[in-house]
Order: structure tokens, then sequence, then C-alpha cells
């Protein structure tokens, strides 16, 4: 028995999602053996709402830009609070465009994921401000902004409390791009408030709709709504295989490594990305990239050939295999005065404290930016 044999459509009961049993990677996702089940018992969950229901686990779901922009629209005429969450060690590719516009008259509270992945020594008030003033940049006035970790649950207790201040009897959207751990500090968060009590969490508590949003009770009879992460076509993530995200994406804390370059010399990131020192004095450059990043230095008049000769060899991501689907580097050139970081969007940044002038490569529809430095 398929979807196809009945001659209506089925949909979830817990999210509202359109059944399918074709791709796991879709929303509305059910094994055929689990929608025989569910049509036999009434309680028809695609496998996103069944390890909800069962195992407190939320897993990410991504929508159309027009999709998205629908629910932004929506609660624009809520009375609500927005809670944004944020890769730290990808600000911009974090940031959803006008979204200040979109939240109306609703404050916005910004969460900082991922604080694990920087180092020890970092202070987090200084981090805090930082990202206070990149959200500013764009337009945002949030009303308060946490540092968390969705995968070591930092500082989840400080989140709720900052939602329970700042909520004041209202529902929660929370809101972000796909990949920012937005699912992890859901996880958490549901964890947080139910003791892990799977009873707690029960499927009538999870009305649906068409935007595949979720849930979560609170005491006084509002929700804490988990919306679909919103796909950012700027990531690094659109680009590598997912065998390869989990080599560039940090797993732990990154351990920075520091280069004295002269000008003129080349490091590939990978085959990922380039950084070129052009001009000016010798300078150390701070590389903040997951561990497992394997870096090359090389001179820059034999960067084109080194490249060419060892993509997908020496120079991964990306494998061998991929290499002809992987898109051409382009430049991007920047002239620093003071120290700056250099941004490769989904990948990490490099840090320059001279004046001079540098150059990042990164692949075709991926960014690169000059930014005020984290660290």
């Amino acid at each position: 028995m398929t979807k196809e044999e009945f001659t209506e459509d089925v949909y979830c009961i817990g999210c509202g999602a359109e059944i399918q049993t074709e791709d796991p990677d879709e929303r509305g996702y059910t094994p055929v053996a689990a929608l025989q089940k569910g049509m036999e018992s009434g309680q028809l969950l695609c496998q996103r709402c069944f390890r909800l229901r069962h195992y407190n686990q939320m897993e990410k779901v991504s929508v159309t830009d027009d999709e998205f922009l629908a629910m932004l629209n929506t609660i624009s005429s809520e009375d609500a609070l927005v809670v944004n969450v944020i890769d730290l060690f990808d600000v911009y590719g974090s940031l959803i465009p006008g979204l200040h516009r979109f939240a109306g008259n609703n404050p916005v509270l910004v969460v900082g994921n991922k604080v694990d992945v920087l180092p020890k020594s970092v202070k987090m008030s200084r981090v805090r401000q930082w990202l206070t003033e990149q959200v500013q940049a764009v337009g945002l006035r949030p009303v308060d902004v946490v540092l968390v970790s969705g995968k070591k649950a930092t500082s989840i207790d400080q989140l709720l409390e900052t939602i329970e201040k700042y909520r004041k009897g209202r529902d929660v959207y929370v809101v972000g791009v796909t990949n920012v751990g937005k699912s992890t500090v859901m996880n958490q968060i549901i964890k947080a408030a139910t003791g892990n009590n799977e009873d707690v969490i029960t499927t009538s508590q999870f009305p649906g709709t068409t935007l595949d949003q979720i849930r979560i009770p609170l005491d006084d009879g509002h929700f804490i709504i988990d919306t679909p992460g919103i796909i950012h076509h700027h990531q690094m993530a659109h680009v590598l295989s997912e065998k390869e995200l989990r080599l560039v994406a940090p797993q732990s804390e990154i351990k920075p490594i520091t280069y004295q370059l002269n000008p003129e010399q080349t490091l590939f990131l990978g085959g990922a990305s380039r950084f070129d020192f052009i001009s000016g004095e010798k300078s150390s450059f701070t590389c903040y990239f997951a561990n497992d990043m394997k870096i090359h230095r090389t001179k820059l008049e034999k960067a084109d050939e080194f490249y060419k000769k060892h993509l997908g060899g020496l120079l991964q991501p990306p494998s061998a295999e991929d290499v002809e689907n992987f898109p051409p580097l382009v430049r991007h050139e920047f002239n620093v005065k003071v120290p700056m970081d250099i941004v490769f969007s989904g990948l990490g940044w490099i840090t320059v404290r001279k004046p001079g002038k540098v150059a990042a490569w990164v692949p075709k529809g991926v960014d690169a930016v000059m930014r005020k430095p984290i660290i």
C-alpha cells in the first residue's frame, strides 16, 4: 500500500505536511510500513513528527523562499515574540534579509548558536556585543541577545528565562535559515521544558499548518512555534556534499592556526576556497576553520597551477568524484586598513591584522565578506 493507492491526499496530523513515501529528505516523508499503520489507526504522522512525538527529537525542515515569505508575513500580523537563531560560525550566511520588516512591531530575540566551537579564551561578553552590532548593521534591533550551544545545551535555561521575560504571555515563533542548528536548539528547549517526558508532548498538541510548523505547548495555553528553515542560497552548504560538510563544519572547539605570510603568498582552504596575500608588510594571519580542514601554502604565482593539479586530491573538499560538478572559484578583493576578518561564508574566516591588499576566492554563488573581527 502506498500513498498513490488513495484517491485523496493524506496529511500528517502533527504538522499538516502532505504525506509522501519517496524522499526521506523532503517534508511529509513516511515509510510505507508506517503509512499503512497510520491509515489503519487514524494516527498518521510523518517521520519528523513521529520522532518528535516519541523521542522528543526535532528534525530540520526547509521551505521555498515564497513559502517562507508567506509565513513571515503571517508572523507580522500576530502579537508574538520572534526568536531568530543565528550560527556564530556563519553569521553572514545566517541572516534573514528583511526580517526586521517582517517582524512588524513584534520584539525580536537573537540567539547565537554554536558558542561551543569558539575558542575558550574568547570573552562571551565581547562576542555578544559583536553579534549585536552585526545584526544591527542589517536593520535588526533585538530586545536581547543570548549565546547558546544547542549541541552542548549551554545556556538553554538562560534562553528559556529570556524567552519568558519578553514573550509576556504571547506565542513565540522560532525562525532561522537552514544549517544554523535551529532544530538542535529546539530539541534542547523541548527537553528542558518537558523534562524529557514523552507523555507531555502529545500529537493533539501539534495542530498542523500547510507550512509544516510545529507547536510546542506552554503552560498558559500559548505555544513556542518551530518554523521551517529558509534556504540561504549563498551558503557553502549548497556546493558541498553532506559528507564534505561534516569535514568543514566544526564539531568541536576551533584551534586557530596562525601563518606568517610574505606578500604574494596563497593559502588554500582544502579545495573549497583560497586566500591571497597580494601586497603589504609581512604579517601574521590567523585562520579560524574546522580542525579537520587542511590548509596548504604556496606562492601566488603558482597558485592557479597548484589548484588545477591538486583539486580533489591534495586539496579536498571537494572529493575527486565531485570535482566535475564543483563551481569555479570567484575572486573578491579587499583593501584592509585596520584589523578585519575575511569571511568565507559557511567555511570560516581569516583575521588580517595589518594594512594590505588581499583576495578571497570562493565557489561561484557563495559569499566572501569583510567584517570587524569577532575575536
